[in-house]
């Protein structure tokens, strides 16, 4: 097994070697590549109770749980991704225009080198592992730095890779905050990152001294908005499930729920019933193997500051409540009486509390969405087909579930990303595969070229009459379309 696991004064070596590696890498076949990621494959099968094991320490995660929303998406992205490679590493033929008659054109889709993946510690196998495999089908050579607030996975990842692939093509670098800022300021041909909008600008800022690509996943304020056709038991069913799932702790967790003022009781008490019968409640909520924990006590603190200074300028706790720190543990909370002033809605939970807002109208509710950034997630629950079409047309948001939350994540067809503050770029498939490729335009003129026709000097007679048969195609061409 290679030990991929670097201290901060060897990166640069690693680099250089992955750097040496980057041509052969990206020169592959589809069959090559097809190989790479079986290999993987095969590795993550073989892992997978290590990697179960790391989930629960470091998050809590219950066996099933770490299945559902870790490990077998992984391997359905690989799967995903080797049997669409060979069309997507097609070179895409494009129409030329007759000025260039006889000409070739084509999109050749080229590796962008060595790229750099900072994963997060909410899902962090997944979010580790899925844009590997992008990046891999993409033909390049990976640095993948975990973090360290899931150290038990960050170790168990670096022994998964280690025992598959040499560090020239792909190395796993454990470390703090100091060494991913050391590696982001190495030229890398892209750089990923999943994690907090404040760490995703500092990335930005680094990247830019090398004029490297990136990519940001990060995350945001996704809103639930609740219509007055809305089928109550299925939205509370749902809405529950987004929000609880990893203890709250998901980029696209429901964060607040816009709820109309006279369906908010009866919301209220559908969650009660959802919650108590999925998760359990007193001591089972907390023995059970169904409810994860936060990933350190800082989170808990942080929630229960919002949410006590929420309750003390007016919101009310409706369920739950209770904050244990030294425990990493908070339990479903849903607070009602929310307004868009109060801590609450200040920044992204990221954890089990769901704040409850309600409103009069549609367009007091869609005011609200849109004043705030534009969030990585918007889920609608309606039976109002109008009440769709109209929230298609006036928000904007990464991504958009009806009736519905968190589950677009698992269609690979569907691109995954934010939109302004909530994130750039997207992945998952062909998505991720061309996100880690450079999309290379090739045109081929031929030997006997029209475009001879077009050199100066321009007041010879042919040169002037291409030009006038240019305008006399522009007129009958008609208005623009």
């Amino acid at each position: 097994m290679s030990d991929t696991s670097l201290p901060a004064p060897d990166l640069h070596a690693l680099f250089a070697a992955q750097q040496a590696q980057r041509w052969p890498a990206s020169q592959t076949s589809a069959a090559q590549r097809q190989a790479i990621l079986r290999r993987l494959h095969d590795a993550v099968r073989a892992h997978r109770v290590p990697l179960a094991d790391a989930l629960k320490a470091d998050l809590g995660k219950s066996r099933a749980e770490s299945e559902i929303t870790e490990l077998h998406p992984v391997l359905e992205e690989i799967q995903h991704a080797i049997r669409r490679l060979p069309r997507w590493m097609s070179p895409r033929r494009v129409d030329t225009p007759s000025m260039l008659l006889g000409a070739r054109s084509e999109v050749q889709m080229q590796a962008r080198g060595v790229t750099l993946i900072l994963s997060p510690w909410n899902y962090p196998v997944n979010l580790a592992l899925v844009p590997l495999v992008a990046s891999l089908a993409a033909g390049n050579t990976v640095i993948l730095k975990p973090s360290e607030k899931a150290p038990n996975v960050a170790r168990a990842l670096s022994d998964l890779i280690g025992s598959v692939f040499e560090p020239r093509l792909v190395a796993v670098v454990e470390g703090d905050g100091e060494v991913a800022r050391a590696l982001t300021e190495l030229p890398f041909g892209h750089i990923f990152f999943t994690g907090s909008g404040a760490v995703g600008r500092h990335v930005m800022r680094a990247a830019a001294n090398n004029l490297t690509g990136v990519t940001l996943e990060l995350g945001g304020k996704s809103p639930a908005l609740i219509d007055a056709s809305a089928d109550l038991d299925v939205t509370a069913e749902r809405l529950a499930w987004g929000k609880l799932l990893n203890a709250g702790q998901t980029c696209v967790a429901p964060d607040y729920a816009l709820v109309p003022r006279h369906l908010e009781g009866p919301l209220l008490r559908r969650l009660e019933a959802v919650i108590a019968r999925r998760f359990g409640t007193g001591a089972w909520l907390r023995a059970g193997p169904d409810y994860g924990r936060m990933v350190d006590s800082a989170g808990v603190q942080r929630l229960e500051r919002l949410t006590r200074g929420s309750v003390a300028q007016g919101a009310r706790i409706v369920l739950g409540g209770e904050f244990d720190a030294p425990g990493r543990f908070i339990s479903p909370t849903v607070v009602s009486g929310v307004t868009p002033d109060m801590p609450l809605m200040q920044e992204e939970l990221f954890g089990p509390v769901l704040p409850v807002l309600t409103y009069d109208t549609p367009e007091e509710a869609l005011g609200l969405i849109r004043r705030l950034d534009a969030p990585l997630a918007l889920y609608l629950f309606t039976t109002d087909e109008d009440m769709i079409r109209r929230v298609q047309r006036e928000t904007t948001s990464g991504g958009m579930v009806v009736n519905g939350a968190v589950v677009h994540l698992t269609n690979p067809n569907l691109p995954f990303g934010g939109v302004g503050p909530s994130g750039m770029g997207n992945y998952h498939g062909e998505h991720g595969f061309r996100t880690f490729s450079h999309e290379r335009a090739v045109l081929r003129e031929p030997t006997p070229s029209p475009v001879r026709f077009l050199y100066p000097p321009y007041g010879r007679p042919v040169p002037r009459l291409v030009a006038w048969g240019l305008r006399q195609l522009e007129r009958q061409s008609g208005p623009r379309e």
